[in-house]
């Protein structure tokens, strides 16, 4: 789902929250419109790509779940309150939060939330970038942090630029997701789509499945597809497990390809692109590293 904004933001015609009193704004979540207090000073976040940016702007929270899998949140001085999928409701209950920010992995639990505190729903839908701007708007404007989120937006919006310019010219590219011995792609439309719709970088194969878990494919499609380039991420790792990909994508098949031969596979960091997409710092790290590659 793309959110779109209300009013002028950036100096632009987009704007996720406007002013319903003195003390309250309207959000645009991914369940709808909701108005809330602004400036809540006991906050609940649940979501990784939530307290990613959220950690980005000094916003500081009262609980989170109890593993956050990225190692640049791994100091966030909160309590812990359930898993990234089953939060434990009465531990929030005991934090009497102002405001339960939820998404992704927790969104099905916005209405039981709800009960608690108002609860946002801010899911990161299939366009990862605008979604993204509209989330550090949305938290600038919420925790009167608005000079910090056009800090934010400009600086990602640099980085956009100079990643795509680094992919120009560089030929095709197919996204892997391995997980042990399985390999999924992952095309335009897809969790990991914004790679080659934001860098206008072009599919090596096109029309694969959008779904959230992509398409299985077997390594002799991977040979046959060729690509200039792979793009790989490691479920495994992003899960805190041992890495995989390297002995899973080691065969003679894989070693055929282009990507191969001219030593272009990349390997993603893979939890701040699996666990906390859409985040900032999510963002910056895996534009990093698709600049570094691609500048060779």
């Amino acid at each position: 789902m793309i959110r779109t904004f209300c009013a002028a933001f950036f100096g632009m015609s987009l704007f996720a929250v406007s002013a319903a009193t003195a003390q309250d704004i309207r959000i645009q979540t991914a369940q709808g419109e909701m108005t809330t207090a602004s400036n809540p000073s006991n906050v609940v976040a649940l979501d990784i790509a939530a307290i990613d940016t959220l950690s980005a702007l000094g916003v500081s929270l009262a609980g989170v779940p109890d593993k956050v899998y990225v190692d640049y949140l791994g100091d966030l001085n909160a309590a812990t309150v359930g898993t990234l999928f089953e939060p434990n409701m009465e531990a929030i209950a005991n934090l009497t939060p102002d405001l339960i920010i939820a998404g992704g992995r927790s969104a099905a639990k916005v209405q039981p939330l709800s009960k608690i505190a108002p609860t946002l729903d801010m899911t990161i839908g299939e366009d990862t970038i605008a979604d993204a701007r509209v989330n550090i708007a949305t938290y600038g404007a919420l925790f009167g942090k608005q000079d910090e989120a056009a800090e934010l937006k400009a600086s990602l919006e640099v980085q956009l630029d100079t990643a795509k310019s680094a992919a120009t010219g560089k030929g095709k590219a197919l996204i892997l997701m391995t997980n042990g011995p399985k390999v999924s792609a992952y095309g335009r439309g897809s969790r990991f789509g914004w790679i080659h719709t934001a860098l206008d970088l072009p599919e090596a194969f096109e029309n694969l499945n959008p779904e959230v878990h992509g398409d299985a494919v077997s390594f002799e499609f991977i040979a046959e597809v060729n690509p200039d380039w792979l793009i790989v991420v490691d479920r495994s790792v992003a899960i805190g497990e041992a890495a995989s990909a390297h002995t899973t994508l080691d065969n003679p098949l894989v070693a055929g390809t282009t990507a191969a031969q001219k030593d272009q596979i990349i390997y993603l960091s893979a939890a701040p692109l699996y666990i906390a997409g859409g985040g900032y710092t999510s963002l910056s790290t895996t534009l990093a590293e698709l600049t570094t590659a691609f500048s060779k």
